[in-house]
């Protein structure tokens, strides 16, 4: 049936049967051209068709070659619940206004998409791609591909403002190329292994309920990535560029205190919980309308299988933040018991966890000035005690028996901070770094001073070297 070049001020074709070739080439629709449960048994062509006011295909079998090739849409365009049996070619198509429907279609053969121009979002949700091994696919808008199946190896490029694959399912090993768009794979089911690869602003929002253990994200943003609910997250394959949202910089009140963050790597969903936290919160990025705001007791497990990502592929410097991440949430949730907490508590005061390396040496320097301080104060005698020696010589002469004694240490008196005192502490100081005795005649004060330092400064300077080794590890 020939309808080349054909002006339809209004079409309707419904429950039409289509035995031989269908040519609506160059045909011009001047109200919307409407195709309800038609059957097209051989091959179909819409090529340079201009659709003026909108195109309805609805329930149509299309059973060989179909092509809209440099085709014309303007106003909606609904493609609801076809089957393309061969297949279909929207190369250079134009889609402009309102939106593209392909909802609940069959493509049972390959389909191009190629140089296509679309300006609105496009849906292909419960779509099955039973044997597509390519689609490349761009728009000014968002895709859907909610509930939709791929039946045979693909590679899928997509630059669009978003991509939605929630609930979608991949039969075979594919590659996602994904430019510029927010990916949503909710829910999704990957059957076999599946890439995505990132370019532009590519980012990644969300995997709850997907099986991380067939995934491998390369070269995509994560800074609102929620990990929360995927199966097998330590098997998470990361590769390139994985940015992660940063603690606020610069200095933050606590209500007349300053609080600085230091800079790490964080989960976005611990930015949400700690913008829910009240005046506290300055700086940390709240949580989109409808996401739930997760406490620390479920943040502490992501944090952990994301540092066994990274600690297996030997990258222990990079899982630091991770780690950081996860004594936070164990620090702040409220199932452990009060003596484990008082124990993380000092743990992140001192040392960052084992991570902060100035602030442990922060404290090693501000334990080795006080004690500097006490030793001079305290510690030292005011002179250091002389030797004695005392003996009976027999009246005819003989062997004489001395015996040899030392007056205790005598408190300090006049003062204490001399240049003399000041050298001796020093040096009781630096050697109870590293548990050794300085050999400095010292008071009962002195004495319990020195024991105490022997035990805390060495502890500091361990968690300092600690600290060097985790960011330097390879």
């Amino acid at each position: 049936m020939n309808f080349y070049a054909a002006d339809f001020e209004w079409a309707k074709f419904e429950s039409t049967r289509f035995n031989g070739d269908a040519t609506f080439t160059s045909a011009e629709f001047h109200l919307t051209g409407n195709f309800r449960v038609c059957q097209f048994e051989k091959p179909t062509f819409f090529n340079e068709a201009k659709f003026k006011q909108g195109a309805v295909f609805y329930d149509v079998d299309f059973q060989g070659y179909t092509t809209f090739e440099y085709t014309q849409f303007a106003g909606m365009t609904l493609f609801p619940y076809n089957s393309f049996l061969g297949s279909a070619d929207f190369s250079n198509a134009t889609f402009t206004e309102e939106r593209v429907d392909f909802s609940g279609c069959e493509f049972h053969g390959d389909i191009s998409w190629s140089y296509s121009h679309i300006e609105s979002d496009i849906d292909f949700s419960r779509v099955k791609f039973h044997s597509a091994r390519s689609l490349d696919l761009s728009t000014d808008g968002h895709v859907s591909f909610v509930e939709a199946s791929f039946g045979a190896p693909a590679t899928i490029d997509i630059s669009a403002v978003g991509a939605n694959f929630t609930q979608a399912r991949w039969e075979w090993p594919s590659l996602l190329r994904i430019t510029d768009a927010e990916v949503d794979l909710t829910n999704s089911v990957p059957q076999q292994a599946i890439s995505l690869k990132g370019f532009g602003k590519a980012s990644l929002v969300s995997l709850h309920g997907i099986d991380c253990a067939m995934l491998t994200v390369t070269d995509v943003d994560l800074s609102k990535c929620r990990f929360a609910g995927t199966v097998h997250l330590d098997q998470l394959r990361l590769e390139g560029r994985y940015p992660l949202p940063s603690v606020p910089s610069g200095a933050h009140w606590r209500g007349w205190r300053p609080v600085r963050w230091t800079a790490r790597r964080t989960l976005a969903e611990e930015q949400y919980w700690r913008a829910s936290r009240g005046p506290i919160a300055d700086g940390w990025t709240p949580a989109p309308q409808g996401v739930e705001v997760l406490e620390p007791i479920a943040l502490a497990p992501i944090y952990r299988q994301l540092r066994k990502i990274l600690e297996d592929g030997k990258h222990e410097p990079g899982a630091a933040d991770f780690y950081y991440g996860e004594m936070e949430m164990r620090r702040h949730a409220d199932d452990i018991p009060s003596s484990e907490r008082i124990l993380l508590w000092a743990y992140w005061l001192l040392s960052g966890y084992g991570l902060r390396a100035s602030r442990a040496l922060g404290w090693l320097a501000l334990a080795m000035i006080t004690t500097i301080l006490l030793m001079m104060g305290f510690g030292l005698p005011q002179e250091s005690p002389k030797q004695e020696a005392t003996g009976v010589v027999p009246p005819s002469g003989g062997k004489v028996t001395f015996e040899i004694d030392k007056d205790d240490p005598q408190n300090p008196t006049g003062d204490h901070f001399t240049g003399e005192r000041f050298d001796k502490a020093l040096s009781v100081t630096l050697n109870s770094v590293v548990f050794r005795s300085s050999g400095q005649d010292l008071t009962t004060a002195g004495g319990y001073i020195e024991m105490s330092s022997r035990f805390s400064e060495p502890v500091l300077l361990g968690l300092a070297a600690l600290a060097i080794r985790g960011r330097v590890k390879r």
